[in-house]
């Protein structure tokens, strides 16, 4: 049987051009994702902003509903109620409420409040489960371009801003006195983060998506003595994860967005153990 988030051990694997041109969009789009979340999720773990990028995720969903109602791409209404959500909580966060609480809200009631409205929808059938946990099986050529052109929108905006997102994540103060405008650099950086949860609701859904940006962050820093180091070690990170959960589906006839984080977990339980094992080893050799 098939969901429309796995390939079922059922299926043919014969090298039909067809079947080639499906896994082949499949792929290009986890690399995509993986490509442009792991790096912006090295500033999200820096800034310990992690319930934020899970915020703006959820969010998402009222995002699909307001796209389902106007008959509009969901990109663009996933990317509207993204950006809306990121910038409200920035600008309410300095205003007397805290940013957990104001994350907490915002997100919950932009879930709830989008899946009633997804009840209203009529005409449309609508599978929740897709845009809960992705279907990047189901990735089209105009998808696939979605994907590619918000990706690499992102790593344009880090490779130009990086040294100003860096300084300002560092130290605020030291960003003021360098001539950067810290506000400016967390607006860059909710823009990426909108940007993102865009363009990955279709490979791994709006509940992991934070995942993808958390862990090949988390798994790389054992690993770099720089945050550039860190940044391309999460890249590849989150590249490989999206490569290797899409064969493991194919495997094991598992659904594809949680298996693609499966593996990054995998990959940051291994980077703990040798950075644990390592430590280990130096403090013997001491």
């Amino acid at each position: 049987m098939t969901t429309g988030m796995r390939i079922t051990t059922t299926t043919t694997m014969e090298a039909t051009p067809m079947l080639d041109d499906f896994l082949v969009r499949a792929a290009l789009a986890g690399l995509g994702v993986g490509l442009a979340a792991a790096p912006l999720g090295c500033l999200v773990v820096w800034r310990r902003m992690a319930y934020f990028g899970d915020a703006t995720a959820h969010a998402a969903i009222l995002g699909v509903a307001l796209s389902l109602a106007f008959d509009m791409s969901i990109f663009t209404g996933v990317l509207v109620i993204a950006l809306s959500m990121a910038m409200l909580v920035s600008t309410l966060s300095g205003k007397g409420y805290a940013m957990d609480t104001l994350l907490g809200v915002m997100a919950h009631s932009a879930i709830a409040f989008g899946l009633v409205a997804v009840s209203f929808v009529s005409g449309v059938r609508i599978d929740l489960m897709a845009y809960l946990f992705g279907d990047i099986l189901a990735v089209g050529k105009t998808d696939l371009l979605v994907i590619w052109g918000g990706a690499a929108m992102v790593l344009v905006l880090l490779v130009w801003r990086w040294q100003a997102l860096l300084t300002a994540t560092l130290s605020p103060d030291l960003a003021r006195a360098s001539g950067i405008n810290p506000e400016r650099e967390r607006l860059v950086l909710t823009l990426a983060l909108a940007l993102v949860v865009a363009v990955a609701i279709k490979v791994v859904g709006t509940l992991l998506i934070a995942a993808m940006l958390l862990i090949p962050a988390a798994a790389a820093r054992p690993f770099a003595r720089t945050p550039e180091a860190m940044a391309l070690i999460a890249a590849v990170f989150g590249g490989v994860s999206a490569l290797g959960g899409l064969q493991a589906s194919l495997w094991f006839d598992t659904p594809t967005g949680p298996s693609v984080v499966c593996l990054a977990a995998l990959i940051f339980l291994g980077a703990s153990f040798i950075d644990l094992l390592r430590r280990g080893l130096s403090a013997q050799a001491k």
